[in-house]
């Protein structure tokens, strides 16, 4: 069955027949040549943290803006989950994280692979088109590491052997090359990994509790490298991805390249460097978010210098909602994260999953072009297999739109039928059109003592943005509908169009009574 064809569903509870969004007409693509592709994936940077959507912004984002200037900005554009691990497998696997066996939370920087390495990828799906595939930062979503005593590693990584090659990392999930760091910032190891290796023997052991400690690992402990310095992460990751542009351009020029590009920043810990400190008006948060805009820059630059630029996709978005230190950044500065969005990472309120999201692609995609398109960071997957003119089989992608026809500015239907959220603490909500109905009361994530919800919240986006004007019980038919939408999307294993597929690992549904009643 193709992908985009129609998928009619029987009755469930109320909901009646749904069907998914019409296909939308194929896209010519300019030349024959199948063009670069640079996924640049900002970490914990807000909707409010770029100034080209945030009028009140306290910080300049000049290069990011005028990515937003030269290209398309989708102004209704959400991860996956209002966390970071879940977020990367979505943006690589084109499925929702709570398919997999993480039903909640993050992975830490020892933790086991996520990802099978028989799924299909983006890398992979592009390798299968010629593409060279390169990964260049922070990579959060687990890798076999080699322990001394061939137990799996453990907390602090203490039983790992930094000699041997690491199995099961970036290189078996379809890319050619790999640089960067196992986890957040935060998360030991504090090692730069090279393809399968360590860059340097970490000889170190870092104690929890120790000033090193809070000041390097959040408070954890494990082992770093001697002379590491947070500050030198974020430049690296910047140099490496020109260095890539420049020599794979350099000697392979007839070879497109898909670069996906997870920065580490403005993530904790908070760490500008010396240049870019009082830069913003909003302490070294705002400064450390100016120092990404640069490093986005500097990737541009690149492309433009090599003469590429006519015939490369860049995406710029980030993988959930500011951190929750937003609130005191706004008290102390009055530069809102989340903008005029409610909540903040982790949350299902908007705040935690509308992210800013932003395309270029001279002469295919419109400059200065905005669009309210609802997508999905999953969508990534389907969209380049449409310009690879390549076909997902059933067991790939199961929750990945091609945006493609949006990108170009010729779809004349939506091309997402629904959008599930899906909060830190495991909670579900689901967004059709104006309707947004939450599963669960609160936020889904952070704890907000001083506010009461009802225990299913239902909002319209349309004509309240902001998540305060509460409306499920005049609206028990919305409910109902949307509900049993997103149990067809759980019980189906898939949210677009194909055979039904399977969740991975044991059913821990959060909120398992609720599915009992739709």
């Amino acid at each position: 069955m193709k992908r985009r064809e129609f998928l009619k569903v029987a009755g469930i509870g109320t909901l009646g027949l749904v069907a998914c969004v019409p296909p939308s007409p194929k896209v010519p693509l300019k030349s024959g040549k199948h063009p670069n592709i640079i996924y640049i994936l900002a970490d914990d940077l807000g909707y409010g943290d770029v100034s080209c959507l945030n009028p009140e912004s306290r910080i300049q984002t000049p290069h990011i803006d005028q990515l937003a200037a030269n290209g398309i900005n989708f102004t209704d554009a959400h991860s996956n989950s209002g966390v970071c691990t879940p977020t990367r497998y979505g943006v690589l696997a084109g499925r929702y994280t709570w398919r997999t066996k993480l039903k909640r939370g993050v992975l830490k920087g020892h933790s086991k692979p996520l990802i099978p390495t028989n799924r299909l990828t983006v890398p992979a799906l592009l390798r299968q088109s010629g593409y060279a595939t390169a990964c260049i930062g922070k990579w959060h979503l687990g890798m076999d590491w080699p322990t001394k005593d061939g137990e799996e590693a453990k907390l602090g990584l203490k039983n790992v052997d930094f000699n041997q090659d690491i199995q099961h990392n970036p290189l078996d999930l379809g890319f050619d090359y790999y640089y960067g760091i196992s986890g957040s910032l935060g998360m030991p190891p504090h090692v730069f990994i090279e393809n399968r290796r360590v860059v340097e023997e970490p000889t170190i052991y870092v104690k929890k509790k120790t000033p090193e400690a809070k000041q390097l690992l959040n408070g954890r402990e494990g082992w770093m490298v001697e002379g590491w310095d947070i500050h030198y992460v974020l430049p690296r990751f910047r140099d490496k991805a020109v260095e890539y542009i420049k020599d794979h351009t350099k000697k392979s020029p007839e070879q497109p390249f898909f670069m996906y590009l997870p920065l580490n920043s403005p993530h904790k810990p908070i760490a500008p460097n010396k240049e870019f400190l009082g830069k913003s008006e909003a302490g070294e948060y705002g400064d450390f978010v100016m120092e990404t805009d640069h490093a986005v820059g500097q990737v541009v630059k690149a492309v433009q210098e090599t003469g590429i630029a006519d015939n490369t996709l860049i995406i710029f978005t980030s993988d959930n909602g500011p951190e929750r230190i937003m609130y005191a950044i706004h008290k102390e500065f009055g530069h809102d994260g989340s903008a005029q969005y409610r909540g903040c990472k982790r949350d299902n309120w908007d705040g935690g999953h509308r992210i800013p999201f932003f395309a270029t692609w001279p002469g295919t995609i419109q400059a200065g072009h905005s669009t309210s398109e609802l997508i999905c960071l999953t969508d990534m997957l389907a969209t380049c297999a449409e310009i690879t003119d390549q076909e997902l089989p059933d067991n790939a992608g199961e929750d990945s739109v091609s945006i493609l026809p949006a990108l170009k500015g010729i779809n004349s239907q939506p091309i997402r039928e629904a959008v599930v959220h899906h909060s830190a603490k495991g909670f579900f909500a689901i967004r059709q059109g104006d309707w947004k109905l939450l599963l669960h009361d609160g936020s889904g994530g952070n704890k907000y003592p001083d506010v009461k919800t009802p225990p299913i919240q239902l909002y319209n986006m349309r004509i309240d943005e902001t998540e305060t004007q509460e409306f499920s019980v005049q609206n028990p038919e919305i409910v109902n509908k949307l509900a049993g939408l997103m149990k067809q999307y759980i019980t189906n294993g898939r949210s677009t169009a194909g055979s039904p597929q399977s969740n991975d690992g044991e059913e821990d549904w959060r909120q398992i009574d609720w599915m009992k009643n739709y």
